[in-house]
């Protein structure tokens, strides 16, 4: 039976490489529209959690992933033998950067260099790990091909960028639209057709280069005009204006304005990388993405302005950072989720401590976070998060709100602490005085 038949009625079997935020959703998803899928990763506690029915991500329930284990549709490996007896294999394994802003691609080059051992023919790979473009096509399809398999006639590839927003509760691998790119129009409609068990809206491109650059272009978007918003804010802050005020106002006009709000920095896996895969690609082509790049330098900068703005806070009061007490509310990259990958909260925090300022955190969605070892702060620090109590929030100098969570009662931390720096606006609701100091607003009158 060919590949396409297999497909649609759905006896295709399905291997995700990669079980982290994008990958997990994708298995779970895919076994529940009737798919055999194996997640496959290297890390052993995960492999385990999911084959006892347990997420170890927010997004995706327990009850989901049991109900899959039960019905015989999902499992989970560590061995890449597995890839033998599957159809079509998808690649979802992180892409960070090195600390020289460099892509890191030894991922996606150890993913599909196991897939290479135990390649058969006919079968279909698709890479949805967010890359430079031309990454499909010049790193993976290469390994691929080592073991004398043609691309396009003996198996099959296509880049269809994964579009997980987490803690999203209206778009999910369900229902948001796909794109997809192919080395081969066969190749495409293959993808094709598998993605179209996801969503009915696939839109299919000409190369996965192009495929590649749809989903930089996606989060280099939102980094821009995150980084304007930014900029503007610290003009604000100069000039005696509100920027909050001023979106909500800007907001107001029905077309050719969409919001964008400031705060710490951009966090995630995306926002904060996507900008220097391709400005690091586009050298190659003697070309420097100089506005691109400035949007990335104005987002990094924020924390450093934030760690100024509680540094300021404290003289106001008396008080130096030397020695200052310092919580920080919320170290996950936004607001309700668990993920805190590239978090500002992380700088923030090495800045602080590198200054010699006392550092804790509150957030309920990460109990334990890592920072420093880095340049910033040279010590390596596991820190866990410490719970909130009246007597904890008059202990401290100064409470820094950096993703603004909802569990978080904010008008009730305002009662008892001395300090507030705002970085995301979320005292809006509550009552202002001297002591609180926001991200993008005049400083309040003593």
């Amino acid at each position: 039976m060919a590949l396409e038949e297999r497909i649609e009625d759905l006896s295709a079997r399905i291997c995700v490489i990669g079980l982290g935020y994008v990958g997990l959703p994708l298995t779970v998803e895919l076994a529940r529209v009737g798919f055999n899928v194996a997640g496959l990763d290297v890390d052993a506690r995960k492999v385990e959690a999911i084959n006892r029915g347990e997420s170890y991500i927010k997004d995706v329930k327990s009850g989901d992933v049991a109900e899959q284990i039960s019905r015989g549709r999902l499992t989970a490996t560590s061995d890449y033998g597995a890839i033998e007896s599957m159809d079509i294999i998808f690649i979802c394994v992180p892409t960070p950067f090195n600390a020289m802003k460099a892509p890191d691609l030894s991922f996606i080059i150890s993913a599909a260099e196991g897939i290479t051992e135990h390649l058969q023919k006919g079968q279909l790979i698709i890479l949805q790990s967010t890359t430079y473009p031309g990454t499909t096509e010049e790193v993976v399809l290469p390994i691929l091909s080592r073991n004398g398999l043609k691309a396009g006639e003996d198996f099959f590839l296509a880049f269809s960028p994964e579009r997980i927003n987490p803690g999203d509760r209206v778009y999910s691998v369900a229902n948001t639209p796909k794109v997809v790119g192919g080395l081969t129009p066969r190749c495409a409609e293959l993808a094709r057709l598998i993605l179209a068990h996801l969503t009915k809206d696939v839109h299919v491109v000409s190369t996965p280069r192009a495929a590649e650059m749809t989903k930089l272009l996606e989060n280099i978007f939102r980094s821009v005009n995150i980084a304007l918003v930014n900029e503007l804010a610290l003009l604000s802050e100069r000039m005696n204006i509100d920027i909050w005020e001023v979106i909500q106002a800007a907001s107001t006009k029905p077309f050719g304005f969409m919001p964008f709000y400031p705060g710490p920095g951009t966090g995630g896996h995306c926002i904060p990388v996507d900008p220097y895969y391709l400005s690091w690609k586009a050298r190659e082509y003697d070309f420097y993405t100089k506005f691109i790049e400035l949007a990335a330098e104005v987002n990094q900068g924020m924390p450093y302005h934030v760690v100024g703005i509680i540094r300021d806070g404290l003289n106001r009061q008396g008080k130096n950072l030397l020695g200052a007490q310092v919580l920080i509310l919320g170290v996950a990259f936004k607001r309700d989720v668990d993920d805190a990958r590239n978090s500002p909260s992380g700088r923030i925090i090495e800045l602080l401590l590198d200054r010699g300022a006392e550092v804790t955190y509150n957030d309920p969605h990460v109990p334990v976070f890592h920072v420093g070892g880095d340049a910033f702060h040279r010590e390596s620090v596991e820190m866990e998060s410490c719970p909130l109590s009246e007597g904890f929030l008059e202990q401290q100098d100064c409470v820094v709100i950096v993703a603004g969570h909802s569990i978080h009662d904010y008008a009730w931390i305002a009662e008892h602490a001395s300090l507030i720096v705002d970085c995301v606006n979320a005292t809006s609701g509550t009552r202002r005085d001297g002591r609180i100091l926001r991200v993008g607003a005049p400083l309040p009158k003593s």
